[in-house]
């Protein structure tokens, strides 16, 4: 999700998706005053609520940023008969990783 996605969403009132695990991250003045004003300016959100969205936000960002590595198999073809290689970058990886710990921690919600 884009951030001005977050912003057109932030102005429904509504709650946003449940919270299942909580850290603790401290953050540098100048981020928790920013935080707060945002949370002034949507009083629908806590700086909680804010803070997640700004955080799943960026992470949509940095893994759609992982640059395409042209890996050595073919693993379909374009419109045009051409080979579309398999991303040998880190996309797969982090895709692969996420989805791990996605289920561990799923797992672990479940035994609650």
């Amino acid at each position: 999700m884009k951030v001005r996605e977050l912003l057109e969403g932030w102005q429904d009132s509504s709650a946003g998706r449940r919270v299942t695990k909580e850290l603790c991250v401290p953050l540098p003045l100048y981020d928790l005053a920013r935080l707060m004003a945002l949370a002034e300016l949507y009083p629908g959100r806590d700086q909680a609520q804010l803070l997640a969205d700004l955080l799943s936000s960026a992470l949509d960002e940095v893994a759609a940023a992982f640059p395409y590595v042209q890996g050595g198999k073919v693993v379909a073809e374009d419109d045009y008969g051409d080979p579309l290689y398999e991303d040998a970058g880190l996309t797969p990886r982090f895709l692969a990783l996420t989805q791990k710990y996605l289920s561990a921690l799923e797992t672990e919600a479940g035994e609650v």
